[in-house]
């Protein structure tokens, strides 16, 4: 799948769907995000309501389709349609089934199953009677998607039977999934041992009145008899309407296995039969499907609530008044219009917001608009800044702000005549008024202290004990600085880089360096009193490195000579901190403390710590201290440097338990960014290191960076996610902020809105440019308003969704036991697809289960985030390892989160070494693997080429260059460069791979039976987990069980 956006451009994974057929379907999991710390945006003064627009063209809004697979004992499930009720609406008697017309109240996701096969099984005719009897007891699930006004789709049985859930135990569910219940049986009898992320009780089996039925047949009329027989040959497109057969779909299974036979024999019902892994929703059919449909057509951003193309296909935008889905993307783009509703659904309503975003070279950059010393228009009232959906009032001479409505007088050089149609003349001069995205340069009305800042600066902050000498790491990290010094972000057009450089090195005691260009040596100071840090000198400390760059080498080269027979093992990290905020402060400039670091600081000084890593804490009420700082020193430090502007990059190289919760509060609260490269050695990951400190020290980053979200009356900013520091209720601030991070922000209603006007949002990003010039940042996105429910649900983006909430819950297990935050999102999922089922979809047997056609995904994606590390933590993972991922997915855009949770698995054996193209991906599930094969598996930190033990001889020379299976080393770091065409294709992959992430990947090869394999599981996300975790099928019954225990 190629991904070719960076991993931060951000709109790959969660984009709508494209257009099923015709249809544009609503947005991929673009929930709102859970996790966004209230408050912390507050209005930016004032609710931004909705600014609803008309409704876009029929064709960009998803139809809801409903993807009915029904969930059934082992076989599949007969239409509990009545007469010409047939699955999403479509007559039943007509042979050749269309997609509905798109005037239909098509439900807005239904989630269809990727199966192909799954509607096919419908039986258009009434069922003969050995059906009748079947479904009577058939504890189906369908998992259908169905539009609001079109029945339920027909069962797709795959046989859930409600107790095929796994045991509570963790143990291995029963490879078979129970068969019907035989009439006897309550069918809802909840299995005696619940799942182990089973929350609430299942409900007692009188709920299900009687024996547990099947679709109930009786009360529906059976559809008109078949003008045809069973189909096989209907498959059941994604969006659940249906089209001429198509032959299967990738990965899907080919026409429903083991039903053919359906009513032809009476005899006694089939043996149970697990579910089929083919029949539910796939992951990647979904992202092909979405490739396939949008990635052809640029975005183009003019109409209000469009929901994007998925982040994992590559699209063009066009920005013609609404942000880039690369800047902001939503769990919904059309929000409910009261709270009532939105308590109702349970979709969080979020925006995940990238504001620097790097953009592909096809796109334009934002603007930069000079208004002068007046700056940039805004709202008298709520101070809002001038945007496309400003109203121009009275021939021009004042403006109604769109979020407030209050109307303000037009500054007299801002002043334009309007058009016959209320625009101004100027519309398509200004971007203000025309795009969705553009800067202003600040005044110094905006600046601190009422003065322009000066640039920014970089400060290397080098340990230089025992460990990181003898490892080679201080060396590495002096020769790499000699050549990256002359990569410092620069402006556009400068020659230069304005960033000024200093260096200290530390372990016990702090040593500043003067590299003043007048110097012929540099010279070193030592400040041993690390409980009063300050800084020894001034003039000297932070240079032009072309100025400075003889003396700089010279330090560079002396640094690791001087410290190479250290026996020093101690290190402090509080004072480093604080000596390099001091610099800055002297200085009176904001900047990065690049700080490179190996132990746990235990010398004595302010920030000392101690070792309280234990592992009996987990799955305990006392677990969340583990992610906790061990003291406060830390948050009030942070404080201090947020206020500087001093951004804080941590590099760790740990042997042992470092504290990463508490040593990386200062880079969190900073906006920084930490690396962690745990038992480094030389040989094996000095590639990544230095690929990501090249990569950090020159990317773009705001610095002094103060975010406020505004939006339209009626919703408002309640709660942020990610990495940065809130002292009030509505600004979010960041030392630093790169084009990497993002923030999300969750919006809760404060009134109502209504569907004319929709609901704006505005982000406003003030910052300081790596140049020290001040400015705003300013993005606009309008959303719809929905009084309907089905409205909301074909109009979410599920990798959004997913995204928000796995930030809510990383976030909730800093105050809440880890059990408690798993079986929260257990059930908020399970209400967001029960309120779907009982207000959107059809009328239908309980025994299926019923997804949005956008949402459909939910389940497979909600089981990966709690298979995650961070809530379900395997047996090698260590403490610092959940705080460090912990703190990653914070700030994560939601492309990487996508491939964080989902990883893409491609089979390279089968890649076209002639073309430039990636290979298809295939599912996460170990029966996918072929013991022939190759396969590399990525997720944005590691890439694992997992080597079949009867991969052809060949293929293993030309990739490994050795002669056998056996001979294959498993500590390669890099593949070997072969000169043939397989190989450089192999390479090539994993180079496109590496680009597209932030940071650079682990390389790990597995060979099939070798003891790494078990690592290489656990990112099968489809599979059963080691650590207890349930596989997609498993989770998938589990889901239904909860679903139907909300609904009865």
């Amino acid at each position: 799948m190629s991904v070719n956006q960076q991993t931060h451009t951000g709109p790959p994974y969660g984009q709508p769907q494209p257009g099923y057929q015709g249809y544009q379907q609503p947005a991929y999991g673009g929930q709102p995000l859970p996790g966004v710390p209230h408050s912390q945006y507050g209005v930016y003064n004032g609710p931004m309501p909705g600014y609803q627009q008309p409704v876009p063209p029929q064709g960009s809004v998803r139809a809801p389709s409903t993807s009915g697979t029904s969930l059934s004992s082992g076989h599949l499930g007969y239409s509990p349609f009545g007469q010409g009720d047939v699955q999403n609406g479509i007559p039943a008697s007509t042979a050749p089934m269309q997609r509905p017309p798109a005037s239909q109240p098509f439900l807005p996701g239904s989630a269809p199953v990727p199966v192909s096969q799954t509607s096919m099984l419908q039986q258009y005719g009434p069922p003969p009677a050995s059906v009748q009897q079947l479904s009577n007891h058939m504890a189906g699930m369908t998992i259908g998607s169905t539009s609001t006004s079109a029945p339920p789709p027909a069962g797709l049985g795959y046989g859930i039977g409600p107790s095929s859930y796994p045991p509570t135990t963790g143990a291995p569910r029963p490879p078979t999934m129970p068969g019907p219940p035989l009439p006897v049986q309550t069918a809802a009898g909840p299995p005696t041992s619940q799942p182990n992320h089973v929350s609430s009780p299942p409900p007692p089996p009188s709920t299900l009145s009687g024996p547990y039925q099947g679709p109930p047949m009786s009360g529906l009329r059976g559809p008109p008899p078949p003008t045809h027989p069973p189909q096989p040959g209907y498959q059941m497109q994604q969006n659940g309407s249906f089209e001429q057969v198509r032959g299967p779909q990738t990965n899907y299974g080919g026409a429903y296995p083991g039903t053919p036979n359906y009513g032809s024999q009476p005899g006694p019902p089939p043996p149970p039969k697990r579910l089929d892994p083919d029949s539910i929703p796939s992951p990647i059919q979904v992202i092909e499907d979405d490739r396939s449909n949008r990635g052809s057509e640029p975005f183009v951003t003019g109409v209000r609530g469009q929901v994007p193309p998925l982040v994992t296909t590559n699209f063009l935008v066009k920005d013609q008044g609404n942000a880039s889905p690369r800047y902001i993307r939503c769990t919904s783009y059309n929000i409910p219009c009261t709270s009532d509703m939105a308590k109702q659904s349970q979709v969080p309503l979020a925006a995940v917001i990238k504001p620097l975003a790097t953009l592909p070279p096809d796109e334009t950059l934002p603007y930069l608009v000079d208004h002068g010393e007046s700056g940039p228009v805004r709202c008298n009232r709520c101070k809002a800044y001038m945007c496309p959906f400003m109203q121009f009032i009275e021939g021009g001479r004042r403006f109604q702000c769109c979020f407030c409505s209050c109307v303000t007088e037009v500054p007299p050089h801002y002043f334009q005549h309007l058009d016959h149609t209320g625009k101004r003349v100027d519309f398509y001069d200004r971007p203000e008024l025309s795009l969705g995205s553009y800067e202003f340069l600040a005044t110094v009305d905006y600046c601190k202290n009422n003065k322009f800042p000066s640039p920014p600066a970089f400060i290397f902050m080098i340990d230089v004990s025992y460990n990181a000498v003898k490892s080679g790491l201080v060396r590495l990290i002096c020769e790499e600085l000699k050549s990256l010094l002359d990569y410092l972000p620069r402006e556009g057009n400068m020659e230069e880089s304005a960033i000024r450089v200093g260096f200290v090195t530390y372990n016990k005691v702090l040593h500043f360096y003067n590299v003043k260009s007048s110097l012929a040596q540099p010279q070193m100071m030592v400040v041993s009193d690390v409980a009063d840090m300050f800084v020894p000198l001034l003039d000297g400390f932070l240079v032009n490195v072309n100025e400075s760059r003889t003396v700089i080498i010279s330090l560079l080269d002396q640094i690791p000579e001087m410290f190479a027979d250290t026996r020093e093992t101690e290190t402090v990290f509080g004072p480093v901190i604080q000596a390099g905020l001091e610099a800055l402060k002297a200085a009176e400039c904001a900047g990065k403390l690049f700080i490179f670091h190996t132990s746990l600081p235990i010398a004595e000084a302010p920030g000392k710590l101690k070792n309280r890593d234990d592992k009996k804490l987990i799955n305990t009420d006392k677990e969340k201290t583990l992610f906790q700082p061990q003291t406060s020193f830390y948050n009030n430090l942070a404080k201090d440097c947020v206020a500087q502007g001093c951004c804080v990059d941590l590099f760790l190289f740990p042997n042992q338990y470092l504290d990463v919760a508490t040593l990386g509060i200062v880079t969190y609260q900073t906006g920084g960014s930490i690396y962690k490269y745990a038992y480094f050695q030389l040989e094996t990951d000095q590639d990544r290191f230095l690929n990501d400190l090249r990569r950090d020290v020159q990317k773009e980053v705001g610095f002094d960076a103060v975010m406020r979200v505004r939006t339209s009356t009626g919703i408002r900013a309640t709660d942020f996610f990610g990495a940065f520091f809130m002292s009030n209720t509505t600004d979010v601030e960041m030392a630093g902020l790169d084009c990497d991070k993002t923030i999300t922000v969750e919006f809760k209603h404060d009134d109502k809105l209504s569907e004319d006007s929709g609901a704006l949002l505005q982000c406003a990003l003030l910052y300081t440019s790596c140049a020290g010039q001040r400015r705003l940042r300013i993005h606009n996105l309008s959303l719809n308003c929905c009084t309907q429910l089905a409205d909301l649900y074909r109009n979410c983006e599920t990798d959004t969704l997913i995204n928000y909430l796995a930030k809510y819950a990383y976030r909730g297990v800093l105050n809440s036991p880890v059990k408690t935050v798993r079986d929260a999102l257990i059930n908020q999922c399970a209400q967001i697809l029960a309120c779907y089922r009982k207000n959107c979809a059809s009328p239908s047997s309980a025994g299926q289960l019923i997804l949005p056609e956008c949402m459909k995904l939910l389940p497979v994606y909600l089981n990966c985030v709690l298979k995650s590390d961070v809530l379900q933590p395997g047996l090698e993972v260590t403490t610092d390892d959940r705080a460090y991922i912990r703190q990653l997915v914070t700030s994560m855009d939601v492309a990487e989160t996508n491939v964080f949770f989902y990883p893409r698995l491609l089979p390279v054996t089968k890649a076209d070494v002639d073309s430039d193209s990636l290979p298809a991906a295939i599912r996460n599930s170990e029966e996918r693997l072929s013991k022939g094969d190759i396969y590399l598996l990525e997720n944005g930190l590691n890439i694992f080429v997992w080597v079949g033990v009867n991969v052809q001889q060949g293929l293993i020379q030309n990739l490994f260059g050795v002669s056998s299976f056996s001979q294959i080393s498993s500590t390669l770091n890099t593949l070997p460069v072969l000169e043939n065409p397989f190989s450089k294709k192999v390479r090539s992959i994993i180079d496109m791979l590496q680009v597209q992430r932030s940071r650079y990947m682990k390389l790990i090869i597995v060979k099939q039976e070798d003891k790494l394999e078990m690592l290489f599981k656990q990112f099968l996300v489809e599979d059963k987990s080691l650590t207890g975790g349930a596989s997609y099928v498993d989770f998938l019954c589990h889901m239904h069980k909860e679903i139907r225990q909300l609904l009865s």
